[in-house]
């Protein structure tokens, strides 16, 4: 779903951030607060959370529109179990701690 779309149900923009982890890698957060919840999720927002390291996108958090809430680690797409906005900014940033570590 494009941000026209997302624009044109009267979403609220809560969060739109990109912050440099090093020279090479930075995340991104962009979330919004939806009238409807996106087809596949219960929930009222819409999200993308994206670490990417060398041009790669290494941990991905989003609710595409059909598949509903799910994170990639990689190259493996795992489902994702939404309960709150804060837990789910708090589980990516926990992979993506674990993906630095390693």
């Amino acid at each position: 779903m494009g941000v026209g779309i997302i624009a044109n149900m009267q979403a609220k923009l809560l969060l739109k951030s990109r912050e440099p982890l090093g020279d090479d890698r930075f995340v991104e957060r962009v979330v919004w607060q939806v009238p409807a919840p996106v087809a596949g999720s219960a929930h009222g927002f819409r999200y993308r959370l994206a670490f990417v390291v060398a041009g790669q996108c290494v941990v991905r958090y989003d609710n595409e529109a059909g598949k509903g809430d799910h994170r990639h680690l990689g190259e493996r797409e795992l489902p994702y179990r939404f309960s709150t906005l804060q837990e789910l900014l708090g589980d990516f940033w926990r992979d993506v701690d674990d993906w630095r570590s390693e």
